[in-house]
């Protein structure tokens, strides 16, 4: 059964930072490509950052570039995501998940498992 439990959501003033990180189990991690999207409600959920299963890409929404930084630990079967910068439009239910494609990682649909989400809340 595959299981992937994110961490690390909470409140932080805008400018400040956090560090989401999201546990895989019940797969192959260095075989699956990750992502990290992020949801508000009555908003489609939309992508935020995905690195390949090698770590060797990386891709970002143009909103968050330069600010987050996505990065794998495979021998912790980890992913994260390191948010600077923090500005209150952030704010949304973050969630990562995991594909065995490593083309087209901006698009939802690709994604076969998700976390059950932690909240990110920024504060103007």
């Amino acid at each position: 059964q595959v299981q992937l439990v994110e961490s690390g959501g909470g409140l932080v003033q805008a400018g400040g930072s956090l560090r989401l990180s999201c546990a895989a189990s019940g797969l192959t991690f260095s075989s699956y490509s990750m992502g990290w999207f992020r949801q508000v409600p009555g908003k489609e959920r939309e992508f935020v950052a995905a690195i390949s299963w090698s770590g060797g890409g990386t891709y970002y929404a143009g909103s968050v570039k330069g600010r987050f930084t996505i990065s794998r630990d495979n021998a912790k079967k980890t992913v994260y995501l390191q948010m600077s910068s923090l500005k209150p439009e952030d704010t949304a239910v973050y969630y990562c998940a995991a594909t065995p494609r490593s083309w087209s990682l901006s698009g939802l649909y690709e994604y076969d498992y998700w976390g059950q989400g932690t909240q990110v809340t920024v504060s103007s």
